[in-house]
């Protein structure tokens, strides 16, 4: 019997297990590095052979759930600028990106086991967040509301006091504070202000 090529797409329940997966262990791993893959299969209403056909280890887990909510952070930037203008898409999705960030802090130990070990595989590089804050700066430098020429390595310097915050804190009104600061430093030198 022929076996299913790694790459080819999952069947429709396959992807719901999957997903549910990914979520649970977004959840019990930020809680506790540790948290046991048993439980984790348990919460997502799985079997264990059904978790490790999927991740066949806790680093492949570990580093799964941090790329794939890095790729969500990254999909919503293209999302909300369909659905709002670009300078409110681009403060949402900044508050999105908080979000992520938090979660990363939380998932921060878990990662570290994970690709700390010699022949560990490498934590995945923040490329979809990048070219998603390019997307939305282009947007905004096009429409007027920023500054010509912020680059998204210019971005991501400017926000990370973002990685300084205390996830187990009440992160949200400092986040958002530092958040606007940077809308402000963005819109200063526009073309439409």
């Amino acid at each position: 019997m022929r076996q299913p090529e790694r790459d080819s797409p999952l069947r429709s329940d396959a992807q719901r297990n999957r997903e549910r997966i990914l979520e649970v262990a977004l959840t019990e791993l930020t809680r506790c590095a540790d948290a046991p893959l048993s439980v984790i299969a348990k919460k997502a209403g799985v079997g264990q052979g059904t978790l490790y056909r999927n991740f066949p280890n806790r680093e492949s887990l570990v580093l799964e759930v941090y790329r794939y909510e890095m790729q969500q952070v990254a999909d919503a930037a293209a999302h909300l600028l369909t659905t709002r203008g670009p300078e409110r898409a681009l403060r949402d999705w900044m508050d999105r990106l908080a979000r992520f960030a938090m979660t990363k802090a939380g998932l921060a130990e878990a990662i570290r086991q994970a690709t700390s070990a010699p022949g560990s595989p490498a934590k995945p590089g923040p490329s979809p967040v990048v070219a998603a804050a390019e997307l939305l700066l282009r947007a905004c430098e096009e429409a007027g509301v920023i500054r010509p020429g912020v680059s998204g390595d210019d971005f991501f310097l400017a926000i990370a006091g973002l990685w300084q915050l205390a996830p187990r804190e009440d992160w949200q009104p400092r986040a958002g504070r530092l958040l606007d600061l940077v809308m402000d430093g963005l819109r200063a030198g526009a073309g439409g202000h």
